[in-house]
């Protein structure tokens, strides 16, 4: 029962404040005035004197898409410099050296397209500068660049006989200035309260309570006698060659509250640690975890209202909302009922209680004791659900069906919510799909939002809504065929093409979350991941923006009583049914040999 009603908790606190939150995003993004313009608008005029900016411009879609691609085409060569030359630039108190080639690549283009998949530990790879100049910056700029996509789709539903959309550059500062700094300062305050760490200072050395013994290979030797005057070890009464007493461990230190905000909010997730929020220093209690959990899909899901009340039909976004909601709800019960029930291995003889009596009970392998199932599996769901990618927990660890869920929620094309912006484009598309299937069924010509979907707008919505499932299937088929990509992996047979297939459904559903078992950073890996990663992002804002340029030069025809609703609980099952399809379809065969597999392994 009190697992039930944490789960009923974190959804309820998500859509209380994802409303209001949504009437704020679409005054700021529509031009309105709001309770922070009298502060914030002398700035944004600044900043458009100095960008030569003119705040009424009208991009067409091809401007409009020029001025994304080349921003982020700066951005990423930029984050790439800085990490090959990080060991010559300030900012870097523990003198670590330039991050490799490969590795810069891969990091640079996770960031830019706010996938932040990470193939390495933070407090041991990058700077200083390279986390706040390099990283966090492109976490905010990242997550407007969805949000302003998404703002110019929606102008093309409103708009009639015009070509124009507004200015990236308009939306993108409005959003960075408006919404993600205000509400990011917030909230690494509040985890600054909480005990997050956030400083300048260098990495610490603090001796242990106990020493430990290690093998050569690094491993802890338990029920070791360690004495450390001696230097000695032995394990039952026999002295150990090669051991080695461990006396002191490395804290890290730096300014990790300011990145973990804007990782969560603006579905980011690139840890400032290797461990992401596992770690106590990132996420040290219940509290700070409510706050980067809720974080995950608060602005996804605000969006969904943004979205109605822009289009003056409050109805067509609570529609499009209740879609990803049903859906969220579902993957959350299947994820934590198996995670409570845990596996038929650890019940085994009774040699592990998976009660939930005085205990969290299930599956708490690799699991923080401080949080427990459900707020692992919570997290575990939003972060998938809101294609963000940070962790509470090891995904690697998880039941077979457990996850699988998490895996199938980015294989969908990241628009259970999905990321700021580019999750409800995302689904837009798949909506724009919907009507055009239901029209066939009919016999009628497609219709949504007043606007005829016609040929060019379907080619579009078929390439955004299947550039996903291309991405993962094909780059994790050719990962699974070479021998080197086997030697990355964790584990052997069914589970080992779980964390293959998780890899590249992470990449391709720009999530960055992994099942930690699998040593990504090779040049392969990291090549072919970046590759993912670049499609995947840029193939649905092109589609998007198409689809946004072709509705801006059309006009809008009447309701009669033969179109369409594409308000009522209909549209959302039929919505629903066609994310499926698409998705989860696309990947049966896949997850049939790994996860599934694996659960009937389970069982057997």
């Amino acid at each position: 029962m009190n697992a039930f009603l944490q789960y009923i908790l974190y959804l309820a606190v998500l859509v209380a404040l994802a409303i209001p939150l949504g009437a704020y995003i679409q005054k700021v993004m529509d031009g309105e005035k709001t309770v922070l313009s009298g502060v914030l608008t002398p700035c944004e005029n600044v900043i458009y004197r100095i960008m030569h900016v003119q705040k009424d411009e009208q991009m067409s879609w091809k401007k409009y898409l020029l001025s994304v691609l080349a921003f982020s085409g700066i951005g990423l060569v930029f984050l790439f410099l800085l990490q090959l030359l990080q060991g010559v630039l300030p900012g870097n108190p523990q003198h670590l050296p330039g991050v490799k080639w490969d590795l810069s690549f891969n990091t640079a283009v996770s960031f830019v397209t706010n996938t932040n998949w990470q193939a390495y530990s933070g407090e041991s790879t990058l700077s200083y500068l390279s986390q706040a100049l390099g990283l966090t910056v492109q976490n905010f700029v990242s997550a407007a660049t969805g949000i302003a996509v998404l703002f110019a789709m929606i102008r093309g539903f409103l708009r009639v006989k015009t070509q124009g959309l507004g200015s990236f550059w308009v939306d993108l500062t409005r959003c960075t200035l408006y919404v993600l700094l205000p509400l990011n300062l917030i909230i690494s305050l509040c985890l600054v309260g909480g005990g997050v760490i956030q400083n300048l200072k260098p990495a610490q050395s603090v001796p242990l309570l106990e020493p430990i013994a290690v093998s050569a290979e690094g491993e802890i030797i338990d029920g070791a006698v360690i004495d450390a005057e001696a230097g000695t070890v032995t394990l039952d009464g026999q002295p150990l060659k090669g051991a080695q007493i461990i006396t002191e461990q490395f804290v890290p230190m730096g300014p990790a509250a300011s990145q973990v905000a804007i990782k969560q909010t603006g579905t980011n997730g690139g840890g400032y640690m290797g461990v992401n929020s596992a770690h106590p220093l990132e996420n040290p209690n219940p509290f700070t975890n409510l706050f980067e959990m809720i974080s995950l899909l608060l602005i996804p899901a605000a969006l969904c209202f943004s979205f109605g009340r822009s289009i003056k039909n409050r109805k067509q976004g609570i529609a499009i909302f209740m879609a990803m909601f049903l859906c969220l709800v579902l993957a959350l019960g299947v994820v934590a009922l198996n995670e409570q029930l845990a596996t038929p291995q650890l019940m085994q003889g009774g040699a592990v209680d998976v009660s939930a009596v005085e205990q969290a009970g299930g599956n708490m392998e690799g699991k923080e004791a401080r949080f427990g199932i459900a707020a692992s599996s919570t997290w575990a769901v939003f972060t998938t659900a809101a294609s963000n990618g940070s962790v509470n927990s090891m995904h690697d660890s998880y039941t077979p069906l457990g996850g699988m869920i998490p895996m199938l929620l980015m294989q969908l094309g990241e628009v259970v919510f999905g990321g700021v912006g580019c999750g409800l484009y995302g689904m837009l598309a798949f909506a724009i799909l919907t009507v055009f299937i239901a029209g066939l069924m009919v016999g009628r010509t497609p219709e949504f939002l007043c606007k005829k979907i016609e040929p060019y707008e379907m080619k579009w919505a078929v390439l955004v809504c299947l550039a996903t499932p291309i991405a993962i299937l094909a780059g994790s088929g050719i990962a699974a065929l070479l021998p080197q990509v086997a030697d990355s992996l964790g584990n052997p047979g069914a589970h080992g093409l779980s964390e293959i297939l998780y890899a590249y459904s992470s990449a391709g559903g720009n999530n960055g979350s992994a099942f930690a078992g699998f040593n990504a950073n090779t040049v392969f890996l990291n090549v072919s991941l970046g590759l993912v990663m670049l499609f995947v992002r840029f193939l649905p804002i092109v589609g998007t923006l198409a689809i946004a340029g072709s509705l801006a030069g059309k006009k809008k025809i009447a309701a009669t009583a033969g179109t369409l609703s594409t308000t009522n609980a209909m549209f959302v099952f039929l919505l629903i049914v066609i994310v499926l399809l698409v998705g989860a379809l696309s990947f049966f065969p896949a997850l049939a040999l790994g996860p599934v597999a694996e659960f009937f392994q389970s069982i057997a």
